[in-house]
């Protein structure tokens, strides 16, 4: 049975087409919503296999980047958003939807929580000062994640001004090590500084993944930059929505 996507939007976000034509690649049914439809109808989440954050500044990222959207999913959306991840579903936060788990509590420990939201970690000002708009190469460096197996390398846009992971102490990061929550981390060149050069982090159960770089962006050969020098032989974003898409195809056949 295909699987099907939820890309949730909201003012602002501007990587939801992106997002939803990847996922269609992949093999999922994919669907753009926003969020306000899915705070009056919260049933709708019971029909997909996964949920996707996509980027962009969603409502400006006032206050914070992601905040609002965040609290939008503490306040109202909670109890379903944690049901969905109960039932062994699958979460994507990219860029600014990776903001949104971090300050919703989805990240680092899979649940929303008010309590705990963007206590243990947060996604704080690039070292630069500055927006960061360029390609990097990234490493998957867990064995628990759902969505890249444990070696894999890519090369992958970002974009961002807040992207720079750093947990509240030290034994934030211990715990993520030790429970291989270290989803990506940039490979040679940190672009922000992010401590111990994290660029995406899974929760416990490797179901719910969040990162800085945009794997929608590559998932076709044209969009890499080198690819008119015949130095790309597959579109490595798309290898994400492919993993999420056999998680599920894997275990209904």
């Amino acid at each position: 049975m295909q699987p099907k996507a939820l890309v949730l939007r909201a003012a602002g976000t501007n990587c939801d087409r992106e997002s939803q034509y990847a996922l269609e690649l992949a093999g999922f049914a994919a669907k753009t919503m926003h969020v306000f439809r899915l705070m009056e109808q919260p049933a709708l989440l019971d029909n997909c296999q996964l949920l996707m954050i996509p980027g962009g500044f969603s409502y400006g990222d006032d206050v914070a980047a992601g905040k609002i959207l965040a609290n939008q999913m503490i306040y109202r959306l909670a109890e379903p958003l944690n049901r969905f991840v109960e039932q062994g579903k699958l979460v994507l936060g990219v860029c600014n939807g990776f903001q949104v788990l971090i300050k919703s509590g989805l990240l680092p420990w899979g649940q929303v929580d008010a309590a705990r939201a963007n206590r243990d970690a947060t996604l704080a000002w690039n070292d630069s000062g500055r927006f960061i708009d360029r390609w990097v190469r990234l490493r998957a460096d867990s064995d628990r994640c759902a969505f890249l197996p444990k070696g894999f390398e890519l090369d992958l846009p970002i974009a961002h001004g807040e992207g720079k992971f750093v947990p509240a102490k030290k034994s934030v990061l211990q715990k993520l090590k030790s429970q291989d929550q270290v989803a990506l981390r940039y490979a040679g060149d940190n672009p922000n500084g992010s401590i111990d050069d994290i660029a995406g982090i899974c929760d416990p159960t490797g179901r719910v993944l969040g990162l800085m770089p945009h794997p929608e962006r590559f998932v076709e050969i044209v969009q890499h930059p080198q690819w008119t020098r015949g130095q790309v032989t597959q579109p490595q974003g798309l290898a994400v929505f492919q993993n999420a898409a056999k998680y599920f195809t894997s275990r209904s056949g």
